[in-house]
């Protein structure tokens, strides 16, 4: 079993419902994100991806697609709290509101990118680990073995 790592960056702002420390204020964070995934790499001279467990452009395409090009410039609200309002007002804006069911902590948005990926992966590749920097010395981390 092997395991390939890709990483990504994205600028995502969010606002947290409720919370009593300073971070209750709309910021916003330079994310950067860890994706394993793990797998068997192809034994088959014919294949093209002979030799990969998975093409690091295929993990590049579906993090882009599924969190990059979506979260990157945006803000994320907990759709379930007041702050649905706030989001409508921004989005009234022109600014772009990415609506989550859940409070968005760096916890959280763990959760919902390990659902996305995995979604989309390959039936050969699984999600091994994933981790997520809020900033340079604060990040969360998603273990496959943690979440079965």
């Amino acid at each position: 079993m092997i395991r390939i790592t890709k990483i990504f960056t994205f600028e995502t702002a969010h606002v947290l419902y409720n919370y009593d420390g300073k971070c209750k204020n709309m910021h916003g964070h330079s994310y950067k994100l860890f994706v394993t995934v793990k797998g068997r790499p192809v034994n088959d001279l014919e294949n093209p991806k002979n030799g990969m467990v998975v093409d690091f452009g295929d993990i590049k395409s579906i993090v882009k697609s599924e969190i990059v090009d979506l979260w990157d410039h945006a803000v994320l609200v907990n759709a379930l709290s007041p702050h649905k309002e706030l989001g409508e007002d921004l989005e009234n804006k022109g600014h772009k509101v990415i609506y989550c069911s859940f409070q968005p902590t760096c916890e959280n948005m763990l959760y919902a990118i390990a659902a996305k990926i995995k979604s989309r992966l390959p039936a050969e590749v699984s999600l091994a680990y994933l981790k997520l920097h809020e900033t340079e010395n604060s990040y969360g981390e998603w273990f496959a073995e943690d979440n079965k």
